[in-house]
């Protein structure tokens, strides 16, 4: 744990490491259809998610913004996720989502693409 002082006021910091993919992996995901018919998808994403409005500490200079912008999935070729998101998103985002008219064995394919122009993809199929 960390002490910093602000205004007088005692605060302490205390860092959480977060989790890292160690194997390459950008995406992480699983799909599930339920017995309602409805497939629920979980997807965590490693990402830094910087903002550009962040000093770091050690060189006084601000940390370039590097975030997701654009996120879609595809069930089967058929679009069935859309999202824009920007720097309000914190680092290795977790996306949720459900549709319908997906079955076992079916191909879910999660893509995001970022400001700096990287995207990258991963591919389930429905348990």
């Amino acid at each position: 744990m960390r002490f910093i002082s602000i205004a007088g006021m005692a605060l302490a910091l205390m860092l959480v490491p977060v989790a890292e993919a160690t194997d390459g992996r950008t995406i992480t995901m699983r799909a599930d259809l339920g017995t309602d018919g409805v497939t629920e998808v979980r997807a965590l994403t490693y990402h830094p998610m910087e903002t550009g409005r962040r000093i770091d500490l050690t060189t006084g200079e601000l940390i370039p913004a590097h975030y997701i912008t654009n996120i879609s999935a595809t069930s089967n070729g058929v679009s069935v996720f859309r999202g824009v998101i920007g720097t309000m998103v914190s680092k290795n985002p977790y996306f949720s989502f459900k549709f319908r008219g997906g079955a076992v064995g079916d191909v879910v394919e999660l893509s995001w693409e970022d400001n700096l122009g990287d995207s990258h993809s991963a591919t389930v199929s429905i348990q």
